[in-house]
């Protein structure tokens, strides 16, 4: 089992797709064994970087990924190869947290895999265990909420969609599943960046497609009324969460072609929505902090409050994912209608439908538009790694 397979690009297409089957189910079974597996990719038009590696841990949570980039790597001519590597580490082993500390680890240059197979698998587990679902169920593009009603309206649009295995787990998840993973996901992930930063922070091991941050916001414009949607075109970072991982002067905008999407879908649907910068808090109550928050607001020139877009743009830009946001106003606090229980409860049953609606009409776009993934050179760094785009989009040195 530890003798080396090697995936010959000189085949044909179809016979080069079974040898990458092959090698995806040789990396499963040793993953099985108890150890890592190694690719190793020597690709012989590369001038400065020809000879890549990496450790693979858990390949079956991400398998649909793996065939994809080994199958645009064969059809360029490279030659790859999958090994045993070394023994998998507990989890429960001291020495775990020196394997996974990012505390020096530059995403800007780091070749092959942006995660090595501890901090892979330790994900993985977190995953599983906050969502109540196997990794392999997560589809390519995932819907991130905060509201229960959201997830309820994903049921009710797709009734035979996966559900958590056990009751009350703390960040609840459903799929919509389609073959090779091409459906999409919902996660309620709660409340504030904290809860944003740690959820993306372990799904960026699955390498989805796309995140979207489907939530509810103030509006602080005067022309906007409760039941109006935004669209982010930048983020003012007030969580402050990801300061010392991504600088403050980083600009981070979201996806451009998911943000066309979703225009299309508001249109289509018509819609009023406004296109705008999201100032994202960590602070629930900040109308008492006022004078400090309209400094920012007025700097920013927001349309918009949340507590978590910023902080799933910031950390999709770190881990090269492609992000979006679609929110809609539920309170105007600088206009004298804060949110309050009864007219909450109003707006929710009135937009819970329409706000998924609107979500996963953007994605069928972006699916049928992208059917080898969603573009993403414009999160990219100079230093590619590995794996990662579409064919058009993926870097040739």
């Amino acid at each position: 089992m530890n003798t080396d397979l090697r995936i010959d690009p000189t085949l044909s297409e179809d016979e080069v797709r079974s040898q990458i089957e092959a090698a995806c189910t040789r990396m499963e079974q040793t993953y099985a064994d108890g150890y890592y597996s190694k690719i190793s990719v020597f690709r012989n038009w590369s001038k400065h970087n020809p000879e890549l590696t990496g450790k693979i841990a858990r390949p079956r949570a991400y398998r649909w990924y793996l065939r994809r980039e080994l199958l645009k790597l064969a059809k360029r001519g490279a030659e790859i190869t999958v090994s045993q590597s070394r023994a998998r580490v507990d989890l429960n082993d001291p020495n775990l947290l020196e394997k996974i500390d990012e505390t020096d680890f530059d995403l800007t240059r780091k070749k092959v895999f942006l995660f090595g197979p501890e901090r892979s698998e330790l994900s993985i587990a977190r995953l599983e265990h906050y969502t109540g679902t196997s990794s392999e169920d997560f589809q390519r593009y995932v819907l991130l909420t905060n509201y229960q009603m959201h997830v309820t309206a994903f049921i009710e649009q797709f009734p035979d969609c996966v559900r958590p295995n056990r009751p009350d787990v703390q960040m609840p998840a459903l799929h919509h599943k389609e073959p090779d993973n091409r459906g999409i996901s919902i996660v309620n992930i709660g409340v504030g960046p904290s809860n944003a930063k740690n959820f993306t922070d372990h799904l960026a091991v699955l390498r989805p497609d796309a995140m979207l941050m489907v939530g509810h916001c103030a509006g602080v414009r005067n022309h906007q009324d409760v039941g109006d949607f935004v669209l982010a075109s930048g983020y003012m970072r007030g969580d402050h969460l990801l300061d010392e991982a991504l600088p403050p002067s980083v600009p981070i905008t979201p996806s451009f072609l998911l943000n066309r999407a979703l225009a299309n879908a508001l249109d289509f649907a018509k819609l009023t929505y406004r296109i705008g910068a999201v100032y994202t808090t960590a602070d629930r109550n900040w109308e008492l902090s006022l004078r400090r928050t309209l400094e920012n607001l007025r700097a920013s020139r927001s349309i918009a409050v949340d507590m978590e877009s910023a902080t799933v743009a910031a950390n999709g830009f770190r881990y090269r994912i492609p992000s979006a946001t679609l929110l809609c106003v539920s309170d105007k606090p600088l206009h004298g209608l804060p949110k309050l229980p009864g007219e909450a409860k109003a707006f929710y049953q009135d937009t819970k439908k329409q706000h998924i609606a609107v979500a996963t009409a953007a994605i069928r776009m972006i699916k049928d538009q992208y059917p080898g993934g969603l573009p993403n050179s414009d999160i990219r760094s100079l230093d590619e790694p590995l794996l990662e785009g579409p064919d058009h989009q993926m870097n040739i040195d």
